[in-house]
């Protein structure tokens, strides 16, 4: 699902309780034989509490020769804003996605395995984890779970078969995934699924401080290229993913809107661009490390690198939704900076 981009107001469930607050739309190729085993559209293996531990035997031999890992997420939607007054819109932006990641659960992760040329082993190349979540107690933006539930997530399957984030982050800190130079991550548009993968693999809530979140970032993931970063290179090229994907004439395998598929095709996406406007070589100065819509790069080579964005003082007290109930309050303070993330419900 990517995300980054200023919400539209829409309908949040809080435990049964509807509300107004806000959403962001989600964004998973070319690997025909990548069938299911469970019987779905998924281009890949999927992953539930009884097969997790099976599975990571699988990967940790995978990736010791697919060392490009395309990720992609699907999570609740986005349900609160913060109010205060901001440095900058980087600032905002990044309080926006942790006031929300420190409030939801993740949904699903799709991982998609590629060597440096692109290819994917042979037989399975993706998996895609589904989590517990509970419609009837966990928090969401309603038209974000009816798009998941159109793309054919199985919601009560979620409840009752879904995998415990604890147990995953257990075994993806021993898979060689993380934690190593190795490793290239490829993402989309990709401060949300960061979010939610640090959130569980330090089962801690994210730094109030974006320059922290970036410190966490590059110990757990030190290479990663976001494509919808590297379009700013790329003339002519816009929109979503699957425009993306369009545009350069590639195919998905799977639904759109789960992360197995949408995971798959950013990996296909991410090689097709490097072939065509990077001619094969990204410089990892100018690329490396940055997550589109957020403005602090982590350092690279002993540079550090700002997307630019406006560095003016930012003030959104007028921005959250006016209802009438906070549902849930979490406070940030640090350098002159203040602010509050809210959910709001209906009176």
């Amino acid at each position: 699902m990517a995300a980054g981009a200023l919400p539209t107001v829409s309908s949040v469930t809080v435990a049964g309780v509807t509300s107004s607050a806000s959403s962001t739309p989600s964004s998973g190729a070319n690997n025909a034989s990548n069938c299911n085993q469970n019987g779905n559209n998924s281009p890949g293996n999927d992953v539930w509490s009884s097969n997790l531990e099976e599975e990571f035997r699988v990967i940790r031999k995978i990736v010791q020769k697919y060392s490009f890992v395309a990720m992609d997420t699907e999570f609740p939607g986005v349900v609160a804003r913060p109010i205060g007054e901001f440095r900058s819109t980087s600032e905002y932006q990044y309080q926006l996605l942790r006031c929300n990641v420190d409030l939801l659960k993740i949904i699903q992760l799709g991982l998609t395995f590629l060597d440096e040329e692109g290819k994917t082993p042979s037989g399975f190349s993706t998996w895609q984890f589904n989590f517990k979540f509970n419609l009837t107690e966990d928090m969401y933006a309603q038209d974000s779970i009816d798009l998941l539930q159109n793309s054919g997530i199985q919601f009560k399957k979620h409840e009752e078969q879904g995998v415990d984030p604890y147990d995953f982050a257990e075994l993806l800190m021993s898979s060689g995934i993380v934690l190593s130079d190795n490793v290239k991550w490829l993402s989309f548009h990709s401060g949300y699924d960061f979010g939610y993968l640090l959130k569980m693999l330090t089962d801690q809530n994210l730094p109030t401080e974006e320059s922290e979140f970036f410190e966490l970032l590059r110990i757990y993931f030190p290479a990663i290229y976001d494509v919808k970063y590297l379009m700013k290179s790329c003339k002519n090229l816009k929109g979503g993913l699957q425009e993306v994907a369009e545009q350069l004439e590639l195919k998905r395998v799977g639904p759109q809107h789960q992360a197995g598929s949408d995971s798959l095709l950013t990996g296909i996406t991410f090689f097709k661009m490097k072939e065509m406007f990077f001619e094969d070589n990204i410089d990892d100065a100018k690329y490396c490390g940055h997550l589109y819509g957020l403005g602090t790069s982590y350092v690279v080579n002993g540079n550090s690198f700002l997307e630019g964005c406006d560095q003016s003082a930012v003030s959104t007290n007028t921005t959250v939704v006016t209802s009438t109930t906070t549902v849930t309050t979490s406070s940030v303070a640090g350098n002159g900076t203040s602010s509050s993330c809210v959910v709001t419900a209906s009176s």
